[in-house]
């Protein structure tokens, strides 16, 4: 098929600029037209949807969802000498933006089909400084929350959800960055909701929270030039309000056609000896921000798979190649190899697929195709 000699990108962001072209320059072109490029009114309507969305009371937009995870923290009292519980396999924004709090991450092993931090493994790291746990709902996959929240509550703990993969995804049907109390969303580009650029929010039931998270956003001030905390600059700017608000109305329909990619993909897949697909908890509606399996069998390697795959033109992603706690930046951690086994293992065996709400059927059929071939080559 024609369209099979194309390259196959890991997200094709220029197919779903196609389907709402109109929209959007129409969106741009009014603000471009009234100028109130910094926290203009499309930015209060775009707050206002996203809270709808999730089901909080606030949604508060900062410059990305790095921000969100450090306004977040500082705004849940998070400090010097605190400890803050998560995972070691993620994106290094979780872990960044609890040291530059002033406080320590504490990293707990995750659960080997989800990639998630396991529920079972927190309790034994709480200790008289931990203040917070952060879980992270990764690749779009809710993690198990439910016990989390539960120690949270005996111990007396923050939390703040990592939902910049998983915004639309749900946890007993509850969307995930609303059970905390805090989520934390990102808008970087190739999110299931994304801008074009940066961009994130933090989304809260917490009324002194989202207050407190306005005030850091924009240096402190309540009054322009009168300032009650020490801030950050860091806005959502108008344009990308904008441009989200209207990638909002599709989100549904768009995280529906992802799941429905992701079917496809577990049924061909689930036929390949050695190949994991993405792994779904029943009490889980994942988003599938990315598409993740994982290589099992020992005679297969990883990363000639991927150099397999790229040579038909397809592009893959490791989501993560090195575990935070072996990554040189946290060697004063005083981690080592050996000591999250789970995340280590999974480091050297999960991919990443192309997965957009506009890959064709027969797009994923010949992804599947040459990874079949790669396993009946090995």
């Amino acid at each position: 098929m024609k369209e099979l000699s194309k390259p196959i990108p890991i997200v094709d962001l220029k197919a779903q600029y196609e389907t709402i072209k109109e929209e959007v320059n129409a969106a741009i072109q009014q603000v471009l037209q009234h100028g109130q490029f910094i926290l203009g009114p499309e930015v209060k309507v775009f707050e206002e949807e996203i809270a709808a969305y999730c089901g909080t009371q606030y949604a508060v937009g900062v410059a990305s969802g790095t921000d969100a995870l450090r306004l977040a923290l500082l705004a849940c009292g998070i400090g010097s000498g605190d400890e803050v519980i998560t995972t070691p396999f993620t994106f290094v924004a979780t872990a960044e933006t609890i040291i530059q709090c002033g406080a320590t991450p504490v990293f707990v092993d995750i659960s080997p089909r989800t990639y998630n931090i396991d529920p079972r493994k927190i309790e034994e790291k709480i200790s008289t400084r931990t203040k917070a746990i952060l879980p992270v709902h990764l690749y779009g996959q809710a993690a198990d929350i439910e016990p989390i929240m539960q120690l949270a509550r005996e111990h007396n703990l923050k939390v703040i959800e990592d939902a910049a993969q998983a915004l639309g995804a749900e946890y007993k049907g509850k969307k995930v960055g609303s059970i905390g109390d805090a989520g934390c969303l990102s808008f970087f580009p190739s999110k299931s909701l994304g801008a074009y650029g940066d961009g994130g929010m933090v989304v809260t039931s917490d009324t002194k929270i989202a207050e407190t998270v306005d005030l850091l956003r924009k240096h402190g001030a309540k009054t322009s030039y009168y300032y009650d905390l020490i801030g950050f600059n860091s806005r959502l700017d108008t344009l990308q309000a904008a441009i989200l608000s209207v990638k909002l109305k599709h989100l549904n329909n768009w995280t529906e056609l992802r799941q429905s990619k992701a079917a496809l993909y577990h049924q061909l897949l689930s036929k390949i000896d050695g190949i994991e697909p993405h792994f779904v908890e029943q009490f889980g509606r994942p988003s599938f921000n990315y598409y993740t399996i994982r290589v099992k069998d020992s005679k297969l390697n990883r990363d000639i798979l991927r150099e397999y795959l790229s040579s038909s033109t397809i592009q893959t992603i490791i989501y993560y190649p090195l575990s935070l706690h072996l990554q040189e930046a946290y060697k004063y951690l005083g981690f080592k190899q050996g000591d999250f086994p789970e995340s280590e293992q999974a480091q050297k065996e999960v991919l990443s697929l192309p997965m957009y709400p506009e890959i064709s059927t027969a797009q994923i059929q010949h992804v599947v195709s040459r990874i079949r071939e790669f396993v009946g080559n090995s």
